[in-house]
């Protein structure tokens, strides 16, 4: 109790979860819009290549909550910009003349080409033509992954500092550009992110298709959406294993203490064990309860059964991370990104022997259940990567106690508590919007729209027969 009571008046700790509370809503927000712009340029190419409205349906119906969520992330990230000068001064002063210009030309390349399409895809559909206004979809997509790219290479500079040396007054400043941008750690990371993004994507789609699907499995466009997802989950997961242990092989290059925290070993060891589970207790050194697999750590980490693997011991107490939020959000994003597998072997073996996707009741259940796993992987897996790099921000460099502003607890207690309150009611409000429209469906909207008339009984056209019979402005 006397801990936790100093941590709260603790000036650098409220510092820290302030920031990790703001990052956690803004982080979700931009991945789902990186897979969603995808997305949406996937469907808006296949209606203009079949010519089959129920893909234009599903573009309008995602372009609403891209719409949203967009918004969302761009406020979100707007407050955080102003962390840096108001809780993280030091910080900027000291690493902005690197970070500063990356973040710029994330502006200048990426939200500005965003920003510059974004209204032509929301509302010039019946203003322009159907090429051009693919154009500014694909280019909003773009832009999204041009902002990934310059935002991962930031946070990857931070973590493996490259292409970087010090001024006379203690900053640093960059010599070599591409060494800066291009940093070790760089690639593995934009990989790892991108893939999370379409799968966080894919895992929502999956699970409005589903949900839709368990009430009418005859609804078309909730079949197409559903079938899609599992497509990206079957094809993507996989991949994903793989980029995330390549990423993990060049976090033990260059961050070896992060890795002894994500795997719970306090001493160093030769053939080390996977500890599945297990409470790592930083006060004694120890991981207590461990249920391990001899050996396979030092396999999965080297490719050598008798590889040796640094435990925490290594370092001194005040240059180690926090071990156990290290080692059980690491678990979250593994546990997820397993059952992401899963689920897509799963949807393959119902195409092939099942009787279809329609009809995989359990199947349906579980992707409904599974629709918030992307984005609990991606909140578990941002812990393990920035609580695994404490004590500092510039990693080996800048520790985070002399990174913060000269601030007095009460007033960043104070803002955090206001954080609080407008963050859970402005994107509280919004995420349940989002969900109204999610939970409306692609059908329904269409069937209000063209005010198809309801019947008490019997069978009544669902929106994309409707839509056929009417026809479609876009369709020739």
């Amino acid at each position: 109790m006397d801990g936790l009571m100093d941590s709260l008046f603790d000036p650098v700790m409220l510092a820290r979860i302030q920031f990790a509370f703001t990052i956690s809503f803004h982080i979700i927000f931009p991945a789902f819009t990186i897979g969603l712009a995808s997305y949406l340029a996937v469907l808006e190419g296949l209606w203009l290549w079949k010519k089959d409205s129920v893909f234009l349906d599903l573009f309008d119906f995602w372009k609403k909550v891209f719409a949203i969520v967009f918004g969302m992330g761009v406020v979100s990230g707007i407050v955080m910009s102003y962390e840096f000068g108001t809780n993280w001064s030091v910080f900027s002063d000291k690493a902005g003349p690197v970070i500063g210009p990356l973040m710029g030309y994330e502006v200048l390349s990426a939200f500005f080409l965003e920003a510059g399409f974004l209204g032509v895809m929301l509302f010039g559909k019946e203003r322009v033509g159907p090429g051009l206004h693919f154009f500014a979809t694909l280019m909003v997509a773009v832009g999204t992954l041009f902002s990934a790219f310059w935002i991962l290479s930031v946070n990857s500079w931070m973590q493996t500092p490259a292409g970087y040396g010090m001024n006379d007054v203690g900053q640093f400043i960059p010599v070599d550009w591409w060494a800066v941008v291009f940093n070790p750690s760089f690639p593995y990371r934009l990989v790892h992110m991108v893939l999370a993004a379409y799968l966080t994507t894919a895992f929502a789609v999956g699970a409005v298709g589903a949900w839709h699907l368990l009430h009418d499995r005859d609804n078309r466009p909730a079949l197409i959406m559903f079938s899609m997802a599992m497509w990206m989950a079957a094809l993507v997961a996989p991949l994903q294993i793989v980029a995330g242990d390549l990423h993990g092989l060049n976090t033990l290059e260059h961050q070896p203490a992060k890795i002894a925290a994500m795997e719970g070993h306090y001493e160093t060891r030769q053939g080390a064990p996977l500890i599945l589970f297990g409470l790592p207790d930083d006060e004694a050194e120890v991981t207590r309860y461990a249920v391990e697999i001899p050996k396979l750590g030092s396999y999965i980490l080297t490719h050598d059964w008798d590889g040796e693997l640094k435990g925490l011991k290594s370092w001194p107490k005040e240059d180690r991370p926090p071990a156990a939020l290290v080692f059980w959000s690491f678990r979250i994003m593994v546990g997820l990104g397993f059952a992401m597998v899963l689920i897509g072997f799963w949807s393959l073996i119902h195409r092939r022997w099942g009787g279809g996707l329609a009809n995989a009741r359990l199947l349906l259940r579980a992707s409904v259940l599974m629709g918030p796993a992307g984005f609990v992987a991606i909140l578990a897996g941002w812990i393990t990567t920035e609580v695994g790099r404490q004590p500092f921000t510039i990693y080996g460099l800048l520790r985070t106690a002399e990174s913060v502003s000269p601030l007095e607890a009460p007033a960043l207690l104070g803002s955090l508590l206001l954080f609080f309150v407008v963050y859970t009611t402005v994107f509280g409000a919004g995420i349940y919007y989002v969900l109204k429209v999610m939970a409306k469906g692609p059908s329904r909207e269409s069937e209000d729209e063209m005010q198809v008339p309801t019947r008490a009984a019997g069978i009544m056209p669902g929106a994309w027969q409707a839509s056929k019979s009417h026809g479609h402005p876009g369709q020739g």
